[in-house]
């Protein structure tokens, strides 16, 4: 059964627009993941650890026929691989992959938790997820979320950094 997930990632280690595309050609390469549609790519200040670089941002669409479960090893696998290193919580890191939304499902797991529980504060991951779909909900917010957005006291630190242009879903990346 295929279904629709929404991943965020971000990176501010190195070459951060290097592993942003690499993280996606490699996902996209999955035998159980086709990437639908991705953001543009938006520079953001830190949020938590603030004493680090800038993040790039973005947020890809995804059709999987992998479990939530599975999706989130394969992100695991891809943060290894482009060689995240968990050392400091929230701070600088290559490649940081984050599944937002999983098919309007509610997962509460130790090791997952389905929609994200911080993605409604924030700004740095609502922007390029309401570029992808002005309509999304959030399974446990009643609010559009444009109204969200508008709340959110750090949507000021989100700065469009690389704009997707087309309608092609690599074209962003190919420039």
């Amino acid at each position: 059964m295929k279904v629709e997930a929404y991943v965020a990632l971000g990176s501010n280690m190195g070459n951060r627009e290097g592993f942003l595309k690499k993280a996606i050609r490699k996902l996209h390469l999955h035998p159980s993941i086709h990437v639908e549609d991705i953001s543009s790519i938006y520079e953001t200040d830190p949020v938590g650890y603030k004493d680090q670089d800038e993040f790039l941002n973005m947020v890809i669409k995804i059709n999987t026929d992998l479990s939530a479960f599975e999706l989130l090893n394969v992100l695991q696998e891809t943060e290894i691989f482009l060689d995240r290193k968990r050392e400091v919580k929230w701070g600088p890191r290559t490649l940081d992959l984050d599944i937002l939304l999983y098919n309007h499902e509610n997962i509460d797991a130790e090791h997952l938790i389905v929609p994200h529980p911080r993605m409604h504060e924030r700004a740095f991951v609502l922007i390029p997820l309401f570029e992808l779909n002005k309509n999304i909900c959030i399974p446990t917010i009643e609010e559009p979320l444009s109204s969200i957005i508008d709340q959110l006291q750090d949507k000021e630190g989100v700065r469009i950094w690389k704009q997707k242009n087309g309608v092609d879903v690599f074209a962003l990346l190919e420039s």
